[in-house]
């Protein structure tokens, strides 16, 4: 099967919307995966149902990224598995049902999850492209050991700090009781930035690079003149935002602030470090930018040296 689904990958890799089919056909597996998994669980508390949902849907994910020799069919799960699991815990038996609250956060979650996808879908050319940091993996651990590191690394970990990252939604959206205050309005305002710190700095590193610039060009407008890693700080935020909707709901609840901690600390102890690695390898001229410009916390720039 995977020796076929190579010849596919390979055959078919530069033609987008064959690539988009099959993505549509792993994540319907995925789906039907989460779905009979959760009726095998039904009988425990609906986050446990949850969680062994996603990891079945993982699973089925990383099937097909084995099957076809490539990573990247996991890279959408990061943004379409949360508005299902948000959407869980409202329906979910014992949950508080639907109110403000309830719309309130499921629609911040879904336009983050919209806009997300949406802008890895217009930037994915198909099966004949992986992430740069797969390919580096895969170069440093070899063909076999790569699929371990791809398992864990790559699916499986992610997989985890996503929901812990979402365990603040069912405070939230189930068993949270407190009003509807102005603890959400802050809330809701912090995940909104987020949203939106993202959209505008994805829309203008992407019309950066559609510019065709020269190969050591470095992007330092809008956003981007006053911190090195803007989109980033937008997704830490929106996560941060998940967390204080808890809070506004239900009080502090310990394990709701487990995973906005884990996403930040995901971001500053290895994605940020990797980005900021390869863009000095691959441009000098970056570690004046380094020098002047914030890491992550916009600010205004410090003078050309």
């Amino acid at each position: 099967m995977r020796e076929a689904a190579s010849q596919v990958a390979a055959s078919d890799g530069g033609d987008r919307a064959r690539a988009f089919l099959w993505i549509l056909v792993a994540y319907l597996v995925a789906t039907v995966a989460a779905l009979v998994t959760g009726i095998a669980y039904g009988d425990h508390h609906p986050i446990a149902v949850a969680f062994a949902a996603d990891i079945a849907a993982t699973l089925a994910i990383f099937a097909f990224s084995f099957a076809f020799g490539n990573s990247s069919f996991y890279d959408a799960y990061w943004s379409v598995a949360p508005p299902l699991i948000a959407l869980w815990f409202v329906i979910a038996p014992g949950s508080n049902g639907v109110g403000m609250r309830q719309g309130l956060v499921v629609a911040l979650v879904v336009l983050w999850s919209v806009r997300l996808t949406f802008n890895w879908a217009r930037g994915w050319s198909g099966l004949d492209h992986e992430d740069w940091r797969y390919v580096d993996m895969r170069n440093r651990a070899g063909r076999i050991g790569y699929w371990f590191v791809s398992l864990l690394a790559l699916h499986g970990m992610p997989t985890a700090i996503v929901f812990l990252g979402l365990l603040p939604l069912w405070p939230a959206l189930a068993s949270g009781t407190r009003p509807l205050g102005w603890l959400d309005g802050a809330a809701a305002a912090v995940t909104l930035a987020g949203v939106a710190f993202e959209f505008f700095a994805d829309n203008a590193l992407r019309r950066f690079r559609l510019s065709k610039p020269p190969a050591d060009a470095i992007l330092e407008s809008g956003l981007w003149a006053w911190s090195r890693n803007p989109n980033y700080l937008g997704e830490m935020l929106f996560w941060v935002g998940l967390a204080l909707f808890s809070f506004a709901a239900a009080g502090f609840v310990w394990w709701a602030w487990l995973g906005a901690p884990a996403m930040v600390a995901m971001f500053l102890g290895t994605s940020i470090p990797m980005k900021e690695a390869r863009m000095l390898a691959r441009r000098p001229a970056y570690a004046e930018r380094q020098r002047r410009v914030s890491l992550v916390i916009p600010r205004p720039p410090k003078e050309r040296g």
